[in-house]
């Protein structure tokens, strides 16, 4: 690996791991730089979900006083995370690796639309909050289809999560986004398990990406509260848009 890769994995892993903490969708910014490496898709997709963990935790760290209270929820979607990205990790080794070269500029688009409609979800979880509306199996429900895809993909996991609590969690966007990040948690450490036993991953980009994801988790929960995270998103977006047309450009060629 080149010094200007080291680099590359090094700035992507920080970023990706705040990016995380602000608002979901970092691992669309380090998933581009490990393919930018050389790597295939399948492996730098599962090299990516093993690198983020420790991005995961650091948010977690970061958000313990949004957290404060929420114990009850997050036991009650722990198994729901796990049994759903543990299908997704089994459905991404179990299929042939062409198969996710074809769906994967669809998930990238997937993402960056779920980004783009993130400020609706916003306001649409803001009204439930204000009703206090939903039934209590809503929550693992959708939180165990949200932990399939991260298992089967991790980029943009935090944004999926984020829109799928702002549809079925009636509570303030502060707290679902703390909660957002112990679900993440939950999935990334169950890929982490399976990717390492059974996956093709590059070891040496996660020691690159994976201390870079925990210290921009740290700080990016940090600043949370202050970022404009409009921006933020809008950059993502286009990232993500034009990762999935260098795929698909990729795949025809």
């Amino acid at each position: 690996m080149t010094a200007w890769e080291i680099v590359l994995l090094a700035v992507g892993g920080i970023l990706g791991g705040g990016i995380n903490s602000i608002a979901g969708g970092g691992s669309l910014v380090v998933f581009p730089a490990l393919l930018a490496t050389g790597m295939s898709p399948l492996q730098a997709n599962v090299t990516n979900s093993v690198g983020q963990w420790p991005g995961y935790l650091g948010a977690v760290v970061g958000f313990r006083p949004e957290l404060r209270g929420q114990a009850h929820r997050v036991r009650q979607v722990a198994v729901a995370s796990v049994v759903g990205s543990a299908v997704g990790c089994a459905l991404l080794l179990s299929l042939p690796s062409a198969a996710f070269d074809a769906i994967v500029p669809a998930l990238v688009l997937l993402a960056a639309a779920m980004l783009y409609f993130q400020p609706r979800l916003k306001k649409y979880a803001e009204a439930r909050q204000a009703a206090k509306s939903g039934p209590e199996w809503e929550l693992p429900l959708a939180v165990g289809l949200g932990a399939v895809y991260g298992g089967y993909f991790g980029g943009a996991l935090g944004v999926i999560l984020l829109g799928v609590l702002a549809l079925v969690s009636p509570d303030t966007l502060r707290r679902n986004n703390a909660l957002k990040s112990s679900i993440s948690l939950v999935v990334s450490t169950v890929t982490v398990v399976a990717f390492a036993l059974f996956g093709p991953v590059d070891w040496v980009a996660v020691a690159i990406t994976a201390p870079a994801a925990l210290l921009g988790g740290v700080l990016g929960a940090r600043v949370a509260r202050r970022i404009r995270d409009d921006v933020l998103r809008w950059v993502v977006i286009v990232l993500s848009v034009g990762v999935a047309i260098w795929l698909i450009v990729q795949a025809a060629s």
